[in-house]
């Protein structure tokens, strides 16, 4: 599949040929990162870092909250990798860094091993130092240690002419169990489908740029259909991963979903679908995935008006349920007061909402700690963690969030590798 890259030099976002002449300047990055990370990771690259003449660190972090990104340039110990970890990267990729007493301490998963080859020589410290080592060299040493390599083909970045197809098996096969991302001289959305039919990403800058390559085309090269249409069936989901339904997409309406970053589809009798276009539900379109058959998508979607169905309710197999339901239901007290309502009042009242979550909370603290049997137990529990959560959702919409905004911030805590330490809460006497 395709990984967009983003260069940085002096907080903008630039291409280079060579890693050494800049031909190109695109300006602010962050409009990039939002509308990259539409297709999946985005690479983040900090020239200035990588060439020891500056930083981009407090732009990087942003980029960092709009997409998952692929953070790369001038780490060059344990301690930094950490620090963009904890700082929310989905990845950080090394290179001089790249070696066993550092990978050691860093989460497989999350570890890119960058092999920067000239003429098949490791180049390193922004591709200005050889290392006489060979890429397979590298990667031997490093087998077990990364969850995946990226391999630049220097003599080609930024020139748009192609990479060295022969080669690319090989280093597949040389990756093993680790996942290959090929960058250097991709140009077409055939070279893309052909890389990920080999068994490789595609990390293209210039391409993208320049306007020689689509992203949408890029996205959707490598995807396959068993239908004489050629559309793909897309599930439809909301921001907490939730089906909203089933529709079908074609290589227009992902064009122009990616290029306007809202739901568009395709309608077998009306063609291209903007969805909302008359009845105000509209979406903002916040991912889209690939299945690993590459015959299949998903949309994640902001969901917005009465939800996705055309008959009025949240999805297409029915109403909402569960948290979802709820949420909607304190979202609805808010827009239409019911006299004498609890919700209505909670909305308006911060003090007697304060009051009635310590009282909740407090609840299922006695319930969480109490002995006896099982099943009457995990009852009790239930219960009460049920009136907590309905206070929660109440606190969450009187101050303007949402409970996928809670589940963000759950997942950006989970990419932390430094854990907090457990202390007694406030007011015990344990020692």
């Amino acid at each position: 599949m395709i990984v967009p890259s983003i260069d940085l030099m002096d907080g903008q976002a630039v291409q280079l040929v060579q890693g050494r002449r800049k031909v190109l300047e695109a300006g602010d990055p962050r409009p990039l990162a939002e509308r990259f990370g539409r297709v999946g990771e985005v690479a983040v690259v900090d020239l200035d870092a990588a060439l020891g003449r500056g930083s981009n660190a407090a732009v990087m972090a942003e980029l960092c909250e709009i997409a998952p990104c692929r953070v790369g340039g001038g780490i060059r110990d344990l301690e930094g990798a950490l620090a963009w970890l904890d700082l929310g990267a989905a990845k950080v990729v090394l290179g001089t860094a790249a070696v066993p007493e550092v990978l050691e301490g860093l989460p497989r998963d999350r570890v890119v091993a960058a092999l920067d080859a000239w003429e098949g020589e490791v180049v390193v410290k922004g591709w200005t130092q050889r290392t006489g080592r060979t890429v397979y060299e590298g990667m031997r040493e490093l087998t077990g240690l990364a969850g995946s390599f990226l391999v630049t083909f220097v003599e080609g970045e930024g020139k748009e002419g192609g990479f060295p197809r022969d080669q690319i098996a090989p280093l597949v096969e040389a990756a093993g169990t680790s996942r290959l991302t090929v960058a250097g001289g991709i140009t077409t959305a055939e070279e893309v489908a052909w890389l990920d039919r080999a068994g490789a990403d595609a990390q293209v800058g210039m391409a993208l740029y320049r306007g020689n390559l689509g992203l949408a085309e890029a996205f959707t090269a490598p995807l396959r259909s068993e239908r004489a249409d050629g559309l793909w069936p897309t599930v439809v989901c909301d921001e907490r991963g939730g089906a909203l339904g089933l529709v079908w997409s074609s290589p227009e309406s992902v064009r122009t979903a990616i290029d306007e970053g809202i739901g568009v589809y395709h309608s077998r009798s009306r063609g291209l679908w903007r969805k909302g276009a008359t009845s105000g539900a509209t979406q903002a379109l916040l991912r889209i995935e690939a299945d690993c058959d590459r015959d299949a998508l998903r949309f994640a979607v902001r969901q917005a008006g009465t939800g996705f169905c055309h008959e009025g309710d949240w999805t297409c197999f029915g109403p909402a349920k569960g948290l979802r339901k709820l949420e909607r239901t304190v979202e609805s007290r808010r827009a239409r007061a019911v006299p004498g309502s609890l919700t209505a009042r909670l909305l308006e009242d911060g003090e007697f909402l304060r009051g009635k979550l310590v009282e909740e909370a407090g609840e299922l603290g006695e319930a969480a700690s109490a002995d006896g049997p099982d099943e009457a137990l995990a009852e009790r529990v239930v219960e009460e963690a049920a009136d907590v959560m309905y206070f929660l959702t109440v606190a969450l919409e009187r101050a303007g969030a949402s409970l996928a905004d809670v589940e963000r911030e759950l997942d950006r805590r989970s990419l932390r590798v430094k854990r907090r330490v457990a202390s007694e809460p406030k007011g015990s006497a344990g020692g």
